[in-house]
């Protein structure tokens, strides 16, 4: 298992120290992805956080009339899960599906209580990733009441460099809250400036 992203992540917020390391590497299952592989299932309950180790991912909702409404994506160096379903046990909402080969680090819960209670490095380290991770949502929907459709757009473009090209047209219109009709008419107009 290479550790190399998520310890330089990890190392970005808090230093970690040669036991703290080997105490993490200890407590991560390492799985290899296939493009389209279905990783978290709704209905299930979630056992782990997904650490992108390389690749990409998406974490979506489908309603009752099929359609998926895709809540984030994930790239190397993002964490992805349900942290409800993960905290309380209950079957998840969502599920999660690879958009891309690649391999994925899971932490499980049982875990991560373990690392959390042994190492407060740990617990730093998540509170800021949390606190952090808050800080986006809220941004996003402040994005998604007040910014046009092709601001967006851009904004989506700048946080996900690349990804465009392992996301469709649907999924990436989806998470913008637009139609992919709009979101084509957004693209062409941006490639005639």
């Amino acid at each position: 298992m290479n550790m190399d992203v998520i310890v330089s992540h990890i190392n970005s917020y808090v230093s970690l120290n040669e036991e703290e390391v080997r105490a993490l590497s200890s407590a991560l299952i390492s799985k290899t992805i296939k493009q389209g592989e279905l990783i978290v299932e709704s209905g299930e309950p979630a056992r782990y956080m997904i650490f992108m180790n390389a690749g990409y991912v998406m974490t979506y909702y489908t309603d009752k009339e099929g359609f998926d409404h895709v809540i984030q994506f994930a790239s190397t160096g993002w964490w992805s899960g349900d942290l409800y379903s993960l905290s309380e046990n209950v079957p998840t909402i969502y599920s999660t599906r690879a958009l891309s080969a690649g391999e994925v680090l899971l932490f499980p819960k049982a875990a991560q209580d373990q690392l959390l209670d042994k190492y407060p490095k740990f617990e730093r380290y998540f509170r800021i990733l949390f606190h952090n991770a808050l800080m986006r949502l809220q941004f996003r929907i402040i994005e998604n009441y007040s910014a046009t459709a092709e601001s967006r757009y851009l904004s989506f473009r700048e946080r996900f460099p690349g990804m465009e090209q392992h996301v469709s047209q649907k999924h990436i219109a989806s998470y913008l809250g637009i139609t992919p009709e709009f979101l084509s008419k957004i693209r062409k107009k941006l490639q005639q400036k």
